[in-house]
């Protein structure tokens, strides 16, 4: 059952990280960095500090052992969000020597990444 879960979050978040990906190109044809990505990782990040904030507050507990975490935290949220894109989408800019770009991208994709899941987190907790 585990497995169903995990699988049905995770198609349903790769369907949904490729629909705002392709919003995102369509808003911004060409962008200076990979607005589409950008978006869908802050996007994600704060959605799954919303849901575990939500979930679990302050309290400690094995995340793991929760079904639903396990559906939409790890399946949906892991699938809607892309470190591997991220990662290419970085060699890019670098191959292509775009160093203001590449700097801007990745210290937006981390540092933005990580206060936007405090923020949504923080919203429930």
């Amino acid at each position: 059952m585990i497995y169903v879960l995990l699988a049905g979050g995770g198609a349903l978040g790769a369907v949904c990280r490729y629909s705002v990906g392709v919003a995102m190109m369509k808003l911004f044809p060409h962008p200076k960095i990979p607005v589409a990505m950008l978006v869908v990782n802050l996007l994600g990040s704060f959605g799954l500090g919303l849901f575990y904030g939500k979930m679990f507050g302050l309290v400690s507990l094995p995340a793991y052992d929760s079904m639903l975490f396990l559906s939409l935290g790890v399946g949906f949220f892991g699938a809607f969000t892309t470190f591997s894109t991220f990662s290419v989408e970085s060699y890019h800019l670098w191959r292509d020597k775009k160093w203001m770009a590449l700097l801007l991208y990745i210290s937006i994709s981390i540092i933005g990444s990580i206060l936007a899941f405090f923020g949504g987190f923080l919203l429930f907790a």
